[in-house]
């Protein structure tokens, strides 16, 4: 019997994610001047920040190159942030080896083909409801979330309820 990915979440120290299509729903509004707008859940920022203050490391790879994209991320606390990384296992490989993390301890999620090799690289490589059919395909987990309606949550706050750590000392003063 296969084992299930619950048995993995223990292990995660480290987040990987996409952007387009796991943050977003994928959508790109283009605005007359040629900017393209994206929305995000703050679900997703709630979880990223918590995981942040909890001691998790968190990395963003995505092709895409918008800045405020960047910007956003890094507002929230992320410091390792790789925009225009079109074979994402190049940019993966260089930031566990820079910062000493093993394959088994990430958890990836992606949904689209340019995340199907980082995703054979890690220990817990999953994806959004709405995601590919060959990325379902590799993931140990798909998330009954789709992309951009906190799917993020999901597998942060999974990780960390299993770990103690999702507020477990929260109190209103913490808003």
């Amino acid at each position: 019997m296969e084992k299930s990915y619950k048995e993995d979440l223990k292990n995660i120290t480290t987040f990987v994610f996409d952007v387009d299509g796991v943050f977003t729903d994928g959508t790109l509004l283009i605005t007359s001047e040629g900017e393209m707008l994206r929305k995000m859940s703050v679900k997703d920022g709630y979880a990223l920040k918590t995981a942040l203050q909890k001691g998790y490391n968190i990395c963003i790879i995505t092709g895409g190159t918008n800045e405020g994209v960047r910007l956003r991320l890094a507002g929230l606390g992320v410091t390792d942030i790789y925009l225009g990384a079109h074979h994402k296992e190049k940019p993966l490989n260089e930031y566990l080896s820079k910062r000493g993390i093993a394959p088994a301890n990430v958890l990836y999620m992606g949904d689209d083909m340019p995340d199907i090799p980082p995703m054979k690289i890690v220990g817990l490589p999953t994806c959004p409801q709405d995601a590919i059919p060959e990325v379902k395909e590799v993931a140990k987990y798909v998330s009954h979330r789709n992309g951009g309606d906190a799917c993020v949550r999901d597998v942060i706050e999974q990780v960390l309820k299993v770990r103690g750590d999702w507020h477990s000392n929260y109190s209103a003063s913490n808003d």
